[in-house]
């Protein structure tokens, strides 16, 4: 009996132990854990392929440990000016939005609405409207907020984009938040196959150098879109960037985008990353829902070679902006 009962308590101790170290590692694990709280300010360009989920994709899979919670505030079409018009600043700033704030942009917005060339007035009011209601709830500080451009960086520092990217910034930094400038380049996204070089390449480092000149004023980084673009155009002229029949970015240039949102969320490569496909959210004549707008399958998979290469690109791509940036 002796024996049972010292056999016994042994056990017991042994199980307490396990109980223990599991409990002990659980906490380790806990502690190691981090989230990322991202803020992204943009249109459609933010919108398709869900972009901001792709880089939640990247990021998780280039870091395990990694919790990444992307917010979106998305209006077609519109630019940092018209986000500003809209109310957007208080996305930026809800960790320490007041109510009285929150109702004087409801009063202005409900004017707005009332003016029928103003079509996002009225979206922009419901959803100020909601947010006036959940504003008791807890709101993280954003870690990064993502400023996207919209061809309204074409004119350097006399541009709308370098006059309200700052105004965002500042909202940003009062937080402790970082800044990436999302820089979109439209104007140069091929359609098809290119059988020359691309000859913008004056053109495309006056911008970068613009792009790179913004982000030093406000401290930020930045996805440089117009020099990704540029490389990828010259090393895989047999790429596209852009639909035929949309002249938004297609699944290839999501890839890229995401790859140089990635570079300038962690300034790390994305080189390596197992994310391998990209899924558009709008569909061939709005019906097909199997296929894109240009009637191919809705969901690109990437071969390891393309993968391996819009990574490098992005890379490559992040670090130029990098030197322009820091000299």
């Amino acid at each position: 009996m002796k024996i049972k009962a010292w056999m016994l308590t042994l056990l017991l101790s042994l199980s307490f132990l396990s109980l223990d170290t599991n409990a002990d590692a659980a906490a380790a694990e806990s502690d190691q854990k981090e989230t990322l709280n991202v803020l992204f300010i943009g249109n459609s360009y933010t919108a398709r392929h869900n972009l901001a989920q792709v880089v939640k994709k990247m990021a998780e899979a280039g870091h395990p440990n990694l919790t990444f919670k992307p917010t979106t505030v998305i209006y077609g079409g519109r630019r940092l000016v018209d986000h500003w018009n809209l109310g957007s600043q208080n996305y930026v700033k809800l960790y320490e939005l007041t109510s009285e704030e929150e109702k004087q942009t409801i009063t202005g917005l409900q004017k707005d609405a009332k003016d029928p060339r103003n079509r996002y007035a009225a979206a922009a009011l419901k959803r100020h409207q909601q947010l006036l209601k959940e504003l008791d709830a807890e709101h993280p500080k954003w870690d990064v907020v993502v400023l996207q451009s919209y061809r309204d960086d074409l004119k350097g520092a006399d541009s709308l984009y370098a006059q309200y990217a700052p105004r965002f910034a500042e909202l940003a930094k009062k937080q402790g938040a970082r800044v990436i400038l999302y820089e979109t380049t439209p104007n140069t996204q091929n359609a098809k196959a290119l059988k020359n070089p691309p000859v913008a390449a004056a053109a495309v480092m006056e911008k970068a150098r613009a792009i790179a000149t913004l982000a030093k004023q406000v401290d930020a980084s930045a996805a440089p879109m117009s020099l990704a673009g540029f490389h990828c155009q010259t090393e895989r002229p047999d790429m596209t960037l852009r639909f035929i029949n949309d002249a938004h970015l297609n699944q290839t240039m999501a890839y890229l985008t995401a790859c140089c949102l990635y570079a300038a969320l962690f300034d790390e490569s994305p080189e390596g990353l197992p994310v391998d496909s990209i899924t558009d959210i709008r569909y061939f004549d709005n019906k097909d829902r199997t296929k894109d707008r240009d009637g191919n399958p809705i969901t690109t998979m990437f071969s390891a070679k393309d993968r391996a290469d819009l990574q490098r690109i992005a890379w490559k791509s992040y670090q130029q902006f990098k030197t322009l940036r820091d000299n």
